[in-house]
């Protein structure tokens, strides 16, 4: 695992997150790794940004992933209302 050390980070940023991190019951070094966690995306996190922003793509289009056999609403709508 790799470390990392800031160096200049000033006073009142500082004060604040010592704060956040005493709020949070956490070591300054817990919440500044939650802040990355929460902040920084991964490669990964990335990918599944985008496959979730496709996956919505295709529900507001209306077009589901498989139909199946079964009729559609308007389908069902217009059928009950030849009755």
């Amino acid at each position: 695992m790799a470390t990392l050390y800031v160096q200049n980070v000033p006073n009142d940023l500082y004060e604040a997150l010592r704060r956040q991190a005493q709020q949070n019951h956490r070591s300054i070094a817990s919440e500044v790794m939650s802040l990355l966690e929460v902040n920084v995306a991964t490669a990964q996190e990335l990918k599944s940004r985008r496959d979730f922003v496709r996956r919505l793509g295709r529900v507001q289009s209306g077009k589901g992933t498989a139909a199946g056999p079964f009729p559609s609403s308007e389908e069902m709508q217009r059928e009950d209302r030849r009755r």
